[in-house]
């Protein structure tokens, strides 16, 4: 059976409304990513790393309890799980604070072998961290050299605005070993000055030439080098932003599996079937936006997979 690898940072998000605390949750975007596919029963596996405190015990109990395999999860004891504060404004979308106490050594685990038709979902600052990125770099090469589909979401934050001439190189080599770019529009202004979706294909296309642009509550923009689409979203009233993207991530990822879509279909979908996988991106996000969890619920998921 194919397998789905999700890769990226666990952070504990405390999530803050008006200067109160609201919620506290499992967070970082692959993990977000992850646990909507767990409970979608996919099988899925967490990439990650987080001390064997007692946040991070909590964090391990809760995708395990999700349906998620942890086995390639670093578990160190010489350092403290990260913590994420999330304020949200008047239109609830937030703003972080990151409290991080990481260990010398980093990521310390063997990584899987990897099957022609495996998905592999990963990005955001972890993506592009120097302490992990050779051992990272070497995976990817090794999924790429496998025909794993490879979907890269960089989730650049303006916090890293400041660092993006050393960052950039980074990510334009994860652009270059994706089959597929999912990014937002604020994403490749930061990192292209890109204006527009047009500009942006034009800044992706010699990396990657299929790009999915989410630009906020707008419209979801589609190209490749054989179909160009837009597509709506849902207008609805928010409660949380944090988990929208990443769990968009999970309806395209969901759909590439459910759908039996391989490396080698990607090229050549048609629009009808690239409808289809951001229909299920747009239905997901726009129901976690509902609440303060960052991914789907379980009664959610159970509709789904019973269509």
């Amino acid at each position: 059976m194919r397998k789905i690898y999700t890769i990226g940072e666990t952070v504990l998000d405390i999530v803050f409304k008006n200067g109160q605390p609201v919620a506290s949750k499992a967070g970082g975007s692959m993990l977000n990513t992850a646990v909507s596919l767990g409970r979608l029963g996919l099988p899925v596996h967490f990439i990650s790393e987080y001390g064997t405190d007692q946040v991070g015990e909590m964090i391990d109990g809760f995708l395990t309890s999700n349906g998620i395999d942890t086995r390639y999860v670093y578990h160190y004891t010489d350092g403290k799980s990260a913590l994420a504060l999330a304020f949200l404004n008047e239109k609830n979308n937030a703003n972080y604070s990151f409290y991080k106490a990481y260990p010398q050594k980093r990521l310390d685990v063997t990584f899987p072998e990897i099957n022609d038709g495996d998905i592999i979902m990963f990005g955001s600052f972890y993506g592009v961290t120097y302490e992990i990125r050779d051992i990272l770099r070497q995976f990817l090469l090794h999924a790429r050299s496998r025909n794993a589909v490879i979907i890269y979401d960089p989730n650049f934050r303006k916090s890293h605005l400041f660092e993006l001439d050393v960052l950039k190189p980074a990510i334009l080599e994860n652009m270059s070993m994706a089959t597929i770019v999912r990014t937002s529009d604020e994403d490749l202004e930061m990192i292209f000055g890109a204006k527009d979706f047009d500009a942006a294909y034009e800044a992706v296309k010699p990396l990657c030439p299929n790009l999915l642009y989410t630009s906020s509550s707008n419209a979801v923009y589609l190209r490749t080098a054989h179909v160009s689409g837009q597509f709506p979203v849902k207008k609805i009233q928010p409660v949380s932003t944090i988990g929208a993207g990443d769990t968009f991530n999970s309806g395209v990822v969901y759909g590439i599996f459910r759908h039996e879509l391989f490396n080698k279909d990607i090229a050549s979908l048609p629009l009808e079937t690239w409808q289809t996988l951001i229909g299920y991106g747009v239905e997901f996000a726009s129901e976690v936006c509902m609440s303060y969890d960052n991914y789907i619920s379980a009664e959610f998921a159970k509709t789904v997979t019973e269509r």
